[in-house]
């Protein structure tokens, strides 16, 4: 059955998070440095137990922390996030050597992740992979990781990457391979990219890496199933950052119309505005239940979680674009002051349109599953 509310305990638990996220996490966020991993933060999320909850419970739970979160604090949030994105696939995938020495210090904070897919000839194309595993003929066995990766969140700071390496020269999809890479491996170098998006970015460096079949993730040559399978729980996720942040600039205009005076009266009662506020609510909920659909339908198994998946972060982020955009209108020149949450909410609400799969994207994947499924019985398609 699919969830379109949420019960008093789910209820109760997202507004414990806004409190923690307010009392506790927005401080430690604020001394944190644009572009750089705050360390002190992810401990933080670490102590209150929301990075071992990552580990613990389902799609629908994330969404919750993520939206929840994202509402007072997107910093928390997108470092809640990298978390995850990061070392889900050693969850999911990894053995249990691999589980017992990095979940942990995942969990606590102590070690920072990243999931390292995209490259600079391949963003949205995932399959076009260029990083090369050759076999490592004269070492102990195993690859040797050459090429390069961009746009990598927390990179290069963070402490292990997920790395997807093609061992199969010109096998698409079913060519890749994903490694667990430690960040002091020998030949991985990375450099800072200055992005407009506030949390850190950069590129990395294989300068002939070595890895074994003791950093497999999964199986070999079955990578691409470890980064779609990721992508699918987190892409909803994704959603729930950008209604968090569309509910945000929503309350933000609601304050705001209501108490500014202008032509002989408060905002709100001119027409224009309250249908444009009307509109932005509208939007911001249409989004939030598609979320918590996809949410859902991911955690009962469904056969169709890509296509729903895809139609969550497609509808959340677009509407987040929206309602954001909408809600600098209403404010005038005082929300694009530095420092002004809607400047702040600017920012950040671009970039999700374009990672994890850009909305031209999503639009692919829906209609692909759609003809694929086309005169099956609801339910029948393959996952």
């Amino acid at each position: 059955m699919t969830a379109f509310s949420l019960d008093p305990g789910q209820t109760a638990w997202c507004a414990e998070l806004r409190a923690l996220a307010a009392e506790q996490l927005r401080p430690v966020a604020d001394k944190g440095e644009p572009g750089r991993v705050n360390r002190p933060l992810v401990a933080a999320l670490g102590r209150l137990g929301l990075l071992a909850r990552l580990f613990s419970s389902g799609a629908l739970d994330l969404c919750l922390m993520r939206e929840s979160l994202a509402q007072v604090c997107t910093e928390a949030e997108t470092a809640l996030a990298l978390q995850g994105l990061g070392a889900h696939p050693v969850h999911a995938y990894g053995t249990a050597a691999q589980r017992a020495h990095w979940l942990p210090r995942v969990t606590d904070g102590d070690a920072v992740a990243a999931f390292a897919l995209s490259e600079p000839g391949a963003g949205s194309d995932a399959a076009a992979l260029a990083l090369r595993a050759d076999e490592d003929r004269a070492g102990a066995g195993g690859w040797r990781l050459t090429g390069e990766k961009c746009w990598i969140s927390n990179a290069p700071e963070a402490d292990l990457y997920t790395v997807f390496a093609r061992t199969t020269p010109g096998a698409g999809a079913r060519g890749v391979t994903a490694f667990l890479v430690p960040a002091d491996r020998p030949g991985l170098t990375g450099t800072p990219i200055d992005m407009l998006s506030p949390h850190p970015i950069g590129a990395l460096a294989f300068d002939a890496v070595p890895v074994t079949a003791d950093d497999v993730l999964g199986e070999p040559g079955h990578g691409f199933r470890v980064a779609m399978g990721t992508l699918n729980l987190f892409r909803p996720s994704v959603g729930a950052f950008a209604v968090g942040m569309a509910q945000a600039a929503l309350d933000a205009t609601l304050e705001h119309t209501a108490g500014r005076e202008a032509f002989g009266g408060p905002l709100k009662d001119l027409q224009t505005v309250s249908h444009q506020v009307a509109e932005m609510a509208l939007r911001t909920e249409a989004a939030r239940l598609m979320v918590y659909a996809a949410a859902t339908a991911y955690d009962q198994g469904a056969a169709d979680v890509p296509r729903r998946a895809a139609m969550a972060k497609l509808l959340a982020t677009e509407t987040a674009q929206y309602v954001v955009d909408a809600a600098v209108q209403l404010h005038g020149a005082r929300a694009l002051r530095r420092g002004h949450l809607l400047e702040h909410l600017y920012r950040e609400v671009r970039a999700p349109r374009i990672y994890e799969g850009a909305s031209e994207v999503q639009r692919a994947i829906i209609a692909k599953e759609l003809y694929r499924t086309a005169g099956r019985p609801e339910g029948s398609a393959s996952r």
